[in-house]
């Protein structure tokens, strides 16, 4: 149980690391790009963010649920599961509540 949580701790603060990361690189674009935005790769690199995005924060959610499940340890890796689901959620909640106290 204390391994579980702990790996979910992980597997949350790891992607809301990697979302806030990803979310600073696209807010300084604008400044690198011309204004028009008149590229045919600008939308190829976002999509390919995306993809990658997707890939990236699936393993980190998913993986090692998947691999614990796979290895016969269904009720941890379900528990694993929804413990960094309900971690990240928090964390979700926590910024969109400082969002609102910063900005209303």
């Amino acid at each position: 149980m204390k391994n579980t949580l702990r790996y979910a701790l992980v597997n949350s603060f790891g992607t809301a690391a990697y979302v806030t990361l990803i979310a600073s690189f696209i807010y300084s674009l604008g400044s690198w790009f011309p204004e028009d935005g008149k590229s045919v790769f600008i939308p190829i690199a976002m999509l390919m963010l995306f993809v990658f995005s997707a890939a990236f924060t699936g393993l980190l959610v998913l993986g090692r649920p998947v691999m614990w499940y796979l290895d016969g340890k269904k009720k941890e890796a379900i528990s694993l599961l929804f413990y960094t689901l309900e971690i990240f959620l928090i964390i979700t909640v926590i910024v969109f509540l400082l969002l609102v106290a910063l900005f209303y």
